[in-house]
């Protein structure tokens, strides 16, 4: 099951999604988290916290679960 995160602008970094989503807590967790694991976005890995998420866009982080960005 997709957790839906809605955003208010045209897209959102991946590090900003993740603080937004509440899986990490600050921009250095980020940075080391996407560093060692990366995620998933669209099934393919990532590990570049700025890459833009636009809305239907699926990040799939191992071991938190799947969300989808959705525009408000």
């Amino acid at each position: 099951m997709n957790e839906k995160i809605e955003i208010h602008t045209e897209y959102i970094p991946l590090g900003q999604f993740l603080k937004l989503a509440n899986i990490l807590e600050s921009g250095g967790m980020v940075k080391m988290f996407l560093a060692e694991n990366g995620v998933f976005v669209n099934d393919e890995f990532e590990n570049r916290r700025g890459r833009k998420l636009y809305p239907g866009d699926t990040v799939k982080v191992e071991g938190v679960g799947t969300f989808q960005v959705v525009q408000q």
